[in-house]
């Protein structure tokens, strides 16, 4: 039986980010995920420049061999819409990364002890300590798994009503002889809101990959909607004429109440196992990783006393840091309204608008500074 302080389901940027943490306090940390990593991940994939503080990441070293897309601005519209909206900001305001080489990045730099490849086949609990697999014991244990995250399901076994994403992307490495052949800029990525605004589709394109997807509200399918999207992409030559799709389909809970319970005796929940995903644009990377740092720091200032009482600070930090509470968002409900569809037109069509709202504070939230700073 393998023993470790602190045993981190899932390997993704919530619980690389935590690991990274605990190792550097001095702890023993094991990571396991069911995928071999570098894993397959699609993800629109961008992070802002609080995000590099956070992790304090060496943007010279991690360039080399890697996609780092400077995002200096934004095309944005409605889909089928007639009119779009340009946002240039003159200097980055994002940078577009690709989550195969981000998410085995963090991993591999975290400095824990990886067992990757091994799906969760079991989670009990036993005394003071969780024993999972039957093959490792720890007294402080991390879900970081994603959505379908095995300790999240384990600690919240019913939750019904919650908002949930669906989303469909595909990721493809853009054919040399097509990439003079349509009209999006790497450095500003296209955005396109439904009328009645319970999601959006959006062009990203980070440097010879191209990055295209669909996120909506309370959706159990989108096969048609992508379609419609490609199709609309194409006719305004924003995409390669002749490529091919392999869509790759996943959900999440967006922070919006009801919410996943985060803080049990021994136990935290962090990323999308804990349903973090900013509610106004369904962004989650930022979230994830500020969760796993804030989840970090309340596993070490328990110091080996990983009672309910000493971990429920995680709760309320999380709260404060992340604003977990009814906020306005430009997804309004899982049926939209009337006002909503009258009103998009005339809010997207306004370039204080979507610069000042929709791209610095819901998109970007670049009102808010780094965890490491604030």
């Amino acid at each position: 039986m393998e023993t470790c302080d602190a045993l981190i389901v899932g390997g993704g940027p919530a619980g690389s980010s935590c690991a990274w943490k605990l190792q550097q306090a001095g702890l023993d940390v094991v990571v396991v995920d069911r995928a071999a990593f570098p894993r397959d991940k699609v993800c629109a994939g961008w992070i802002t420049p609080q995000v590099v503080a956070d992790l304090r990441i060496d943007v010279d070293e991690y360039r080399r061999g890697r996609t780092f897309q400077p995002i200096t601005g934004f095309r944005t519209g409605l889909i089928d819409g007639s009119t779009e909206v340009e946002t240039a900001y003159g200097r980055p305001v994002s940078f577009g990364i690709r989550r195969c080489e981000f998410d085995d990045y963090l991993l591999r730099r975290s400095g824990a002890r990886l067992q990757l490849g091994a799906p969760i086949t079991g989670i009990r609990r036993n005394d003071v300590q969780w024993v999972v697999n039957d093959s490792i014991k720890a007294r402080m244990l991390v879900g970081a798994g994603g959505h379908f995250c095995p300790v999240a399901q384990h600690l919240n076994p019913v939750l019904r009503g919650a908002p949930l994403v669906a989303a469909q992307e595909v990721e493809f490495r853009i054919d040399p002889r097509e990439a003079a052949s349509f009209t999006t800029a790497a450095e500003s990525p296209e955005l396109f809101f439904y009328p009645d605004l319970t999601g959006y589709g959006w062009c990203f394109r980070k440097q010879d990959h191209l990055n295209v997807g669909i996120g909506r509200l309370n959706r159990r399918s989108l096969p048609k909607e992508a379609a419609d999207f490609v199709a609309f992409l194409k006719a305004r030559r924003k995409i390669p004429a002749d490529a091919s799709w392999r869509w790759r389909g996943h959900a999440y809970l967006l922070s919006d109440p009801p919410r996943r319970r985060v803080a049990a005796e021994g136990v935290l929940l962090v990323g999308d196992a804990a349903g973090l995903a900013y509610p106004q644009s369904g962004e989650g990377i930022r979230p994830a990783i500020e969760s796993g740092l804030l989840a970090a720091a309340t596993i070490v200032e328990a110091n080996g006393r990983y009672t309910r009482d000493r971990l429920e600070s995680y709760n309320s930090d999380l709260g404060q840091r992340l604003g977990l509470r009814s906020a306005p968002r430009l997804v309004p409900g899982a049926r939209g309204s009337g006002l909503a569809a009258l009103l998009a037109p005339r809010l997207l069509d306004m370039p204080w608008f979507v610069r000042n709202l929709l791209l610095d504070r819901w998109f970007l939230h670049a009102h808010e500074p780094a965890l490491a700073g604030s």
